[in-house]
């Protein structure tokens, strides 16, 4: 009988434990809130990406259209400091889980406007590297990660297309140089890049639609 009751009591916690478990999934996939994602970056991004994330200053990555997870995933890593920037890391240290998710999926929400090149000079050579490499330089095609048309792949991979070319130019120099380190990946691709094939890379993708 004892033991009976002691059965009875250890299938009451495991049962127990099972609906605490359930209901913090739960809270974890609740659907993030736009609106209160828009009153955050109103109030913490807006003043360097806009109100919607769209084409403000071309030193600042446009958001507007960026898959969420790739939003949150840079959010967390400025604010564990794997991402460096005197800017971000404060921005970002200040802001919750769920302030991340929020902020991620409404700009997420918004329509990426298209971008145009500058540079007519460089589009075509921006154009064979995005997307067929430099076979000699064992650099990949952009295309295979980043997609034809830019759009990227969520989580891992970014939109590209439109995206300032100032700031494109800027981060695949910081990945060349080693000032950003959180994508071993793009810091072993950028290393074989020069300036001339980063600048027509950057032209190119600023009007890629």
């Amino acid at each position: 009988m004892k033991r009976f009751l002691t059965q009875i009591a250890l299938a009451s916690v495991a049962l127990s434990l099972s609906g605490v478990a359930h209901s913090s999934e739960t809270k974890a996939a609740a659907k993030p809130d736009l609106a209160a994602g828009e009153a955050k970056a109103s109030t913490v991004c807006a003043a360097c990406h806009v109100a919607d994330g769209s084409r403000g200053m071309p030193t600042y990555p446009i958001l507007q259209g960026q898959h969420p997870e790739y939003l949150v995933k840079q959010l967390v890593e400025f604010k564990e400091g794997q991402r460096k920037n005197p800017i971000m890391n404060g921005m970002a240290g200040a802001l919750t889980p769920e302030d991340m998710r929020n902020i991620s999926a409404f700009y997420a929400s918004k329509k990426a406007k298209d971008g145009t090149a500058k540079n007519p000079d460089l589009v075509a050579a921006g154009e064979r590297i995005y997307r067929g490499g430099i076979a000699k330089k064992g650099v990949p095609a952009c295309a295979s990660c980043h997609s034809p048309n830019g759009a990227g792949m969520p989580a891992q991979y970014p939109r590209l297309a439109g995206q300032h070319g100032d700031y494109t130019k800027a981060q695949l120099t910081a990945f060349r140089q080693g000032d950003r380190t959180n994508n071993a990946q793009m810091t072993s691709i950028a290393a074989n890049l020069s300036d001339k094939e980063i600048e027509a890379l950057a032209d190119y993708i600023a009007g890629l639609r």
